[in-house]
C-alpha cells in the first residue's frame, strides 16, 4: 500500500481554509477512483510547544504506486489537485510514501 501525504502550511485565514476544505474540497477528493482510505488531520501542537510546522495534513491511501499514478492522472485526481490552489494559502507539500504497518488495532 502507498499513500499520498498532503501537508498544508498555516493559511492566511484559517476559518476560510476550514470552510473550503470541508466543502467543496473534501467531497472532490473523495471522488478519486482507487482511493482506499482517506484521513484528514488538524495539527494541534508540536512536541515541546511552539507552532507546529503544518496546519493540517491528509493521507490518501492506494493499493500500490500504479493505482496512485492512475488516480492522480484521472479527471477526478486532476480536479482535486487543481482545487488545492483555491484554499491552501499557506502552501502545500506533497509526498508519496510506502506504508509499512507495524501495529494493527
Amino acid at each position: 500500500m502507498v499513500k499520498l501525504q498532503v501537508l498544508y502550511g498555516h493559511p492566511k485565514d484559517p476559518a476560510a481554509f476550514e470552510a473550503y476544505y470541508r466543502d467543496p474540497h473534501t467531497p472532490i477528493a473523495l471522488k478519486v477512483k482507487g482511493l482506499r482510505r482517506f484521513e484528514i488531520n488538524k495539527v494541534i501542537g508540536a512536541p515541546g510547544g511552539g507552532q507546529p510546522a503544518y496546519y493540517r495534513t491528509a493521507d490518501l491511501y492506494f493499493d500500490d504506486m500504479e493505482a496512485l499514478t492512475t488516480a492522480l492522472s484521472s479527471p477526478e485526481g486532476q480536479a482535486a489537485a487543481g482545487d488545492i490552489a483555491n484554499f491552501a494559502t499557506g502552501g502545500v507539500t506533497l509526498m508519496v510514501a510506502e506504508v509499512q504497518e507495524l501495529v494493527s488495532s
